[in-house]
């Protein structure tokens, strides 16, 4: 993989420019994307500046995020060929920092649960995951060091355990969503996919101005870590909770206290709420394509929208007070604990490309705005990873943890 940091060592030593750089991403795109077709387009005059942190660095933007420099079509055929006036926020902070957004990929349409056309990089016969299918096989495929998805309900942390890169949901509104084409004003948030935890940690504490988030190389002394499996979420596949075994241990070699954790009812209540406040949520957001295009939205994200039209307001409320409930009580668990230890997916990516996963692992932590982070577990077969999760604002915290336990597992 491109590794951000590693790349920014070198173009700070002299040993590769700013354009090489981008040239390196260039030319994995053009040998890797005809199987694992993750971008949608590039921009074929990259404005490649030798000044800011993040010079040199060649960013995957997912379809929903707007780009004046090309289309952003949302992964849906109602929006082909359209072209925004302005970039989103997001897109601009990163400019500013001296990065290129080079390429726009793919995402599931409106980033819902509808596949892309997008291969896993590791075996194209399976899901990259979704939504933000591209940007995270295009990390895994080593094709780009950066790139940007969202989440409203697992769509960062899952196809990145599928696509064996690290990745971070930031803490709820820590990145702008201006410019962010909206499915759930209250879940959706801003991600990144790197190819390790120090690249991920190292972009999130520039793009959101808080060198602290980027705790480097400073150990996170002898944390303590809630083991969790969500019960009421079904069980994980074997494979998954391989990982999280090979995780525990190798936290505990690196100096934490591990304990298991059972959640409280609150957090499964909480956890049955999600579906409520997504979907009531994005009836509204998409009630212009629902009303003019109907025919023309895909073919699982049509009728979760008609199923939606039956959530009552009264449902709704009911929902958000359930969620603000188990906020309480998470904030509560964490006088005990510095970070929760759980799976990011239930197993490996599914052999078919007709679904993107299960969001069930995923759903709770979005909802409940705190940060999560997937590390890589390095085993035999198709990528697995783990979930580090930490209180809400401690996005440096949950990043420090990750990264112990990566260099654990990789030592």
């Amino acid at each position: 993989m491109l590794s951000l940091v590693d790349l920014r060592r070198r173009i700070e030593a002299g040993s590769l420019t700013p354009d090489g750089a981008i040239r390196l991403s260039q030319e994995a795109i053009l040998a890797r994307d005809p199987v694992v077709r993750a971008t949608i387009c590039t921009d074929p005059a990259p404005a490649v500046t030798d000044h800011g942190p993040l010079a040199g660095i060649a960013v995957g933007v997912k379809d929903i995020i707007d780009t004046a420099a090309m289309p952003t079509q949302m992964g849906s055929a109602i929006y082909a060929g359209w072209q925004p006036k302005a970039d989103a926020a997001i897109v601009m902070r990163l400019k500013s920092l001296g990065a290129v957004a080079l390429a726009k990929t793919s995402t599931s349409p409106f980033a819902s649960i509808d596949p892309t056309g997008t291969t896993n990089p590791f075996d194209p016969g399976h899901t990259p995951g979704g939504s933000s299918a591209g940007s995270a096989a295009a990390v895994g495929a080593g094709m780009l060091p950066l790139a940007l998805g969202t989440q409203t309900g697992g769509s960062v942390i899952r196809p990145a355990s599928f696509c064996g890169c690290a990745a971070v949901k930031p803490s709820f509104r820590l990145l702008p969503t201006v410019g962010v084409k909206t499915f759930s004003w209250a879940l959706d948030t801003l991600g990144l996919f790197g190819a390790g935890v120090c690249d991920v940690a190292h972009a999130l504490a520039l793009i959101a101005g808080r060198p602290a988030i980027d705790l480097g190389s400073t150990a996170p002394g002898a944390p303590r870590i809630g083991l969790v499996i969500q019960d009421f979420a079904a069980a994980p596949e074997p494979e998954a909770l391989a990982a999280l075994d090979r995780a525990r241990r190798a936290a505990e070699r690196a100096g934490a206290s591990l304990a298991d954790l059972d959640l409280p009812p609150e957090l499964g209540a909480a956890w049955r709420c999600h579906a409520t406040i997504q979907d009531f949520e994005a009836r509204q957001a998409l009630a212009w394509e629902y009303a003019n295009h109907r025919d023309a939205l895909s073919a699982l994200l049509g009728p979760q929208l008609d199923d939606a039209r039956s959530i009552t307001p009264a449902d709704y409320d009911e929902a958000r007070r359930h969620a603000h409930r188990a906020r309480r009580v998470l904030k509560d668990l964490f006088s005990d604990f510095d970070a929760i230890l759980t799976v990011s997916a239930p197993g490996p990516a599914p052999k078919t490309l007709a679904s993107t996963g299960d969001a069930r692992f995923n759903r709770l932590w979005t909802l409940m705005g705190v940060p999560c982070v997937n590390v890589p577990v390095p085993g035999d077969g198709l990528p697995m990873g783990i979930q580090v999760i930490a209180r809400f604002g401690g996005d440096g915290r949950a990043l420090a943890v990750a990264a112990m336990i990566e260099a654990a597992l990789r030592a």
